[in-house]
C-alpha cells in the first residue's frame, strides 16, 4: 500500500512527538492515552507504538 502525503506527515510527527502522530491517525481514544503512557515511560516505546498505529490503520 503506497503512502500518502498525510501518512508522511504523521510519521514525521510520530518520530518527533509520538502522541501527536497517534492523535492525527486515531483521535482521542485509548490508543492515544496508551501512547502517552508509553512515551512517558520511555521515548522509544512511544515511537514504536505510534509507528505501529499509523502503519496499521
Amino acid at each position: 500500500m503506497p503512502f500518502s502525503g498525510s501518512d508522511i506527515v504523521k510519521i514525521f510527527f510520530a518520530i518527533l512527538v509520538p502522541p501527536v502522530g497517534v492523535f492525527f491517525e486515531r483521535g482521542c481514544n485509548a490508543d492515544f492515552f496508551i501512547n502517552i503512557l508509553l512515551t512517558i515511560l520511555g521515548y522509544i516505546p512511544g515511537i514504536i507504538h505510534a509507528l505501529y498505529i499509523i502503519l496499521k490503520y
